[in-house]
């Protein structure tokens, strides 16, 4: 079951960012630099991370 996880870390601040960006963190359930998630790997959430990728580290 493991496979079907991804762990997603906010390593860069939204400050400064677009609107969209900051949704789509919010989105994930990322709110502050370091804040980590554990979230199902569907294509909507590859979606959401490829979008904000230069602010995320993904795991799994």
């Amino acid at each position: 079951m493991a496979s079907d996880t991804v762990k997603v870390t906010q390593i860069a601040s939204a400050i400064g960012r677009k609107k969209d960006q900051k949704q789509t963190l919010t989105g994930l359930g990322l709110n502050r630099v370091g804040a980590t998630r554990e979230l199902e790997n569907t294509p909507a959430v590859q979606g959401m991370i490829n979008k904000i990728r230069h602010l995320v580290k993904v795991e799994g």
